[in-house]
């Protein structure tokens, strides 16, 4: 098993910064510009267990993945899931979770498990630039979220 967790407080309560993740805008805003990825297709809120998100990945020149993900175990204002259903990793399911640390902040967190193809061997290879990859999109993430809510009034 092969885990990230990124967490960051945010100076907002639980409930508004979970409410922000359910937006349709969210997850177009959390792509980091660096990368050739796109959504092509949305099939339900992240509420809706079994709704799908579908991301386009160009991996090189033309060479492109689809990367989709079903929605589970949603709890309200605190968390949801996703796993990846086809796509580049041999396994992924990522843990989205709005801790609330008082009424005014909460703690952001990231929480995946994945494995690459190939693993064990692809892990020796290759995890290293994964890990490296995913703390530069996930640092991107959370700041995109800390600046959605930086100046807004509680």
């Amino acid at each position: 098993m092969t885990r990230f967790i990124k967490q960051t407080r945010i100076e907002a309560p639980a409930e508004v910064v979970f409410a922000w993740h359910e937006l349709p805008e969210a997850l177009p805003s959390l792509i980091p510009p660096w990368e050739n990825v796109r959504v092509v297709n949305q099939t339900g809120p992240i509420s809706q267990s079994g709704s799908r998100v579908t991301l386009r990945i160009n991996m090189l020149g033309p060479i492109t993945v689809d990367w989709v993900s079903e929605h589970h175990n949603y709890q309200a204002g605190r968390q949801f899931q996703d796993t990846q259903i086809s796509g580049p990793f041999a396994r992924w399911t990522h843990t989205h979770r709005v801790i609330p640390i008082d009424e005014a902040h909460c703690l952001l967190e990231d929480d995946i498990d994945y494995a690459l193809p190939l693993a064990p061997l692809s892990h020796w290879v290759a995890g290293w630039m994964v890990r490296q990859k995913l703390q530069r999109m996930f640092d991107y993430r959370h700041a995109q979220v800390v600046k959605a809510f930086s100046g807004v009034k509680r």
